[in-house]
């Protein structure tokens, strides 16, 4: 092999590694899309109105609140597809991530899951790991000392495919369940969401971001991508 061929298989090679290091192995295809402008989000509406919420701000590509706002909903639905989003919540803040939500009951937390954002060290809901950051709110809850405190920001995925879902928070895989699997039901059957029928069981539906909750939110850099 000439020297000319070596190099040339040596760059062929440090571009494969470049490639999958970008793109985890086993990942699926799929364009990402921002779902987010730099000062406005034209993806976005409200759950009870039309338009864009009052108290829901958009500024240097990040949407923020400050206290108790109509939540946001997206104008599109998604089935089986992958999030990741930053977020930073404020001294005792509330908040969380819907997906598969349908308008089918008058808040969105009754048909669709969520993804906690929470402010762990300052709130009640803290006290619990199955209502703390990055649980699976109220049914499988997520292990401690992996949300960063209050005004700092946290990195966010969210995979949904078929009845599969994974949530991961800072890096690292927290919580991992099946939709609709024998033990989902049943915790299902043993909490609040007990009352509504469909709870969770939408094939697709709107991905929410929780504001009638208290406290300050901000989330940047949040983008999706549709999964086969």
């Amino acid at each position: 092999m000439t020297q000319t061929s070596v190099f040339a298989t040596m760059l062929l090679l440090a571009c494969a590694v470049g490639t999958l290091a970008a793109e985890p192995a086993g990942a699926p295809p799929g364009a990402w899309r921002s779902l987010l402008g730099d000062n406005d989000a034209p993806a976005w509406r409200g759950w009870k109105e039309p338009g864009f919420p009052a108290g829901w701000h958009v500024a240097g590509g990040v949407l923020s609140k400050e206290g108790v706002v109509d939540d946001l909903v997206t104008k599109e639905k998604f089935g089986d597809f992958e999030l990741e989003l930053e977020w930073k919540i404020g001294n005792a803040g509330n908040s969380g991530i819907f997906y598969r939500g349908t308008h089918e009951y008058d808040h969105i937390y009754w048909s669709a899951p969520e993804y906690q954002l929470l402010d762990d060290a300052n709130t009640e809901d803290g006290k619990s790991r199955l209502t703390a950051a990055a649980a699976d709110y109220a049914l499988y809850g997520a292990p401690a000392g992996v949300v960063l405190p209050y005004d700092h920001w946290n990195r966010s995925r969210l995979v949904v495919r078929g009845n599969h879902v994974e949530h991961w928070l800072n890096g690292r895989k927290v919580v991992e369940y099946e939709l609709g699997s024998a033990d989902w039901k049943s915790r299902v059957a043993a909490s609040k969401f007990a009352a509504y029928p469909n709870y969770g069981l939408a094939a697709s539906g709107l991905i929410g971001l929780q504001g009638d909750h208290p406290g300050a939110l901000a989330v940047r850099g949040i983008r999706i991508r549709e999964l086969p």
